[in-house]
């Protein structure tokens, strides 16, 4: 099959196409061929090396001390189902599927295995695969730590970095629970996050949030430049960090500060199960949940598109096309696809 292979840490040009084996079978696993996956800060971070401050030895436990444990990247899948173990019983070849990896990766590849008692799930009926792939890394992002917020509607909902795939998948469900949100991001992006259920957007390039005197009940910090020391005063008593990016002194004094202020302090967003993946696919075929994906790069291309997400600049989701599939893009949010740009 062909993939996107790494064996080296460093920029875009380590990635290359190669044929590599397919993935085995064993009896509980499935065998996915793989439509379309995202290139998502995650890949940037295993593949550059370049993680919060104080995290590198602890990568280095998962993606690789001197070179990659694992060389095909890609957290997330959207394709058919090929083939399935002996005890699989939930699935069958033929099902359309939309499933989170994690940090086993390998969703770069034209084929992609993962447990039948992981996070998959069959994929909205109403998306496209391209479409479908960007509810999987944001989504179940989002939804791992807002459960932990646990919302009631009119709570106030402040995102930092609104924008990207995680920041627009929390847009959009605390609007779905009923929050006011806010959302924090460039003033190009304003258009895209109400669009999505901000009902406030504050440009970071010409303000700083943690200077108003708001309070908010829920602060998503998906950037990792608002660590309690910032944050913490914004939050109403009782209320809730989440730090989606984090370094390891902000990991460590959560618990702590968690017990001396009475807020909800934490960068554990909890493991993404099969049932999460399914509730932000009922929302998807309500049309509840829209997926945004900002550029489309083909397989061949996959160094253009890490370059394209080392900028920092994508607007929610950089989808992967692998192996083809319907082309129909209604359903989702595009900004400068590569389609219109050419």
């Amino acid at each position: 099959m062909r993939a996107a292979v790494y064996r080296r840490f460093g920029g875009p040009d380590t990635v290359g196409v190669e044929e590599i084996p397919r993935p085995s079978v064993g009896p509980d696993d499935v065998l996915i061929r793989v439509q379309a996956s995202t290139v998502s800060a995650a890949d940037h971070r295993a593949r550059s090396r370049e993680v919060p401050r104080g995290l590198g030895l602890l990568a280095a436990t998962g993606i690789g001390l001197l070179r990659p444990k694992r060389r095909v990247l890609g957290m997330d899948a959207a394709g058919v189902v090929e083939a399935i173990g002996r005890n699989v019983t939930r699935f069958a070849p033929g099902d359309e599927v939309i499933a989170m990896l994690g940090a086993d990766f390998g969703g770069h590849a034209e084929y992609a295995r993962i447990r039948s008692d992981g996070a998959i799930a069959l994929k909205p009926r109403t998306m496209t695969f391209e479409d479908a792939v960007t509810l999987v890394f944001g989504g179940l992002t989002a939804r791992g730590f807002l459960r932990q917020a646990h919302l009631v509607p009119g709570a106030t909902v402040l995102v930092n970095g609104a924008s990207g795939a995680v920041g627009t998948a929390v847009v959009q469900l605390a609007e779905h629970a009923g929050g006011r949100v806010t959302a924090v991001c460039s003033g190009p992006n304003r258009e895209l996050v109400t669009s999505l259920g901000a009902d406030r957007v504050i440009d970071h390039t010409t303000e700083d949030f943690t200077a108003e005197r708001a309070g908010y009940d829920v602060i998503v910090d998906c950037v990792g430049n608002a660590p309690y020391e910032r944050a913490g005063p914004l939050l109403r008593p009782g209320g809730a960090l989440l730090l989606v990016v984090a370094d390891l002194p902000a990991i460590l004094r959560a618990p702590v500060r968690s017990r001396r202020s009475g807020h909800r302090v934490t960068a554990d967003g909890g493991k993404p199960t099969a049932d999460d993946l399914a509730f932000l696919v009922a929302l998807a075929e309500a049309g509840a949940y829209r997926a945004v994906r900002d550029r489309t790069f083909d397989l061949a291309e996959i160094v253009e598109a890490h370059r394209y997400v080392d900028t920092g600049h994508k607007r929610g989701n950089v989808v992967l096309r692998l192996t083809g599939g319907p082309g129909s893009t209604t359903s989702s949010i595009q900004h400068h696809s590569r389609e219109a740009a050419s």
